[in-house]
């Protein structure tokens, strides 16, 4: 069996060891061994099953300028440092004849923990392939775990969206998920950093849990966030709206101020992310990492003489103070867009984090 995997089998035989102890006599050896058999002839059917993407539909988020789930999860994390949960999980739903189509493993969402320059962080990457990354029960249910165990280790949350909302076929099942992830969104408020990118269409339940979180970034042109899409809002007030008019990141970064900040595609967002997690404490509970500071303490300065004029009336752009008076290359401004009157942002004094308001 291969090694990525042992803990997929331990998981397994725990589990059956547990059953068996609650009923009070041992496994028999030969029962463990079966089960490990069937597990081992399982597993590279389950394993194909959740690392294969329909090459149609990825060549088609490839086409929209969009990467997959993994492959963002890739970008985002540290070299080899990703390790996943509840890889095979498979939605239960019976209705409406999903029981007779193929059930994707992993359920349209990858979830697990991984590292940013070495620091933990749990993360989950819904899969637009799969379901139109819906969100139902059992998906709702991973990212549930991975909420929780960030809350338990103190370490942040990162959520890469990409959903068209609830899976229709399950119901209340599926609108009952969305209640439970608002509840632990409350819950790790003010516990553990949440961040959310929006990274594709978000809409109806699928948009109110990043509204929630602490940091909402998106992508420009290829995300949207709305309660509900044009066709329905014409249908009830009759006015003719695109999507980027509804909910793209122009109307959020510089009107609703919803989202933090827009990045120009998948890859530029998510290095920009690693970039900004580092800015953050993993937890209410642990300081700030100092990192090396390469800045010169005697970094000649004299043009802040000279940067406010003696006009009171003349303007003048209080970015270069920031700049001038922290660490070079730190500033990593939010909102630039939105209530510009305001200057607002994260930066590095000798290598610690401040936070700036301007």
């Amino acid at each position: 069996i291969n090694a990525e995997y042992m803990g997929d089998l331990h998981t397994m035989l725990g589990r059956v060891a547990r059953r068996f102890a609650r009923a009070r006599f041992a496994p028999p050896a030969r029962y463990l061994a079966d089960a490990a058999v069937e597990f081992a002839k399982r597993l590279p059917q389950l394993s194909l099953a959740a690392e294969t993407t329909d090459p149609a539909r990825l060549e088609a988020q490839h086409k929209r300028g969009k990467l997959s789930a993994r492959e963002r999860l890739m970008l985002l994390l540290d070299e080899n440092t990703f390790r996943e949960m509840d890889k095979f999980v498979e939605h239960r739903c019976h209705d409406f004849g999903m029981d007779k189509i193929p059930k994707p493993a992993g359920d349209g969402v990858v979830t697990g923990s991984g590292l940013i320059y070495g620091r933990p962080v749990f993360v989950f990457s819904q899969d637009f392939a799969v379901s139109g990354g819906s969100l139902s029960e059992m998906h709702a249910r991973k990212i549930l775990k991975v909420m929780e165990q960030a809350v338990k280790v103190g370490a942040p949350i990162i959520g890469l969206n990409d959903s068209g909302g609830a899976r229709i076929q399950e119901g209340v099942d599926s609108l009952a998920g969305y209640a439970d992830l608002f509840l632990k969104n409350v819950e790790a408020s003010g516990v553990v950093p949440q961040i959310s990118v929006i990274m594709g269409p978000c809409a109806g339940g699928a948009v109110y849990s990043p509204a929630m979180t602490d940091f909402t970034f998106m992508v420009k042109d290829t995300s949207h966030m709305f309660v509900t899409g044009p066709s329905v809002v014409k249908t009830v007030t009759n006015e003719d709206l695109t999507q980027d008019e509804l909910g793209g990141w122009k109307r959020h970064t510089a009107e609703s101020g919803v989202a933090s900040l827009a990045f120009e595609n998948d890859i530029d967002a998510l290095e920009r992310v690693r970039e900004f997690v580092n800015f953050l404490p993993a937890s209410h509970e642990k300081e700030v990492p100092i990192v090396q500071c390469l800045d010169i303490r005697e970094r000649d300065l004299s043009g802040l003489n000279h940067i406010v004029p003696r006009d009171p009336n003349r303007p003048y752009d209080m970015k270069d103070v920031l700049r001038q008076v922290t660490d070079l290359g730190s500033f990593f401004e939010l909102q630039p867009d939105f209530a510009a009157n305001l200057i607002i942002g994260s930066a590095r004094m000798e290598g610690r984090t401040v936070g700036l308001v301007a």
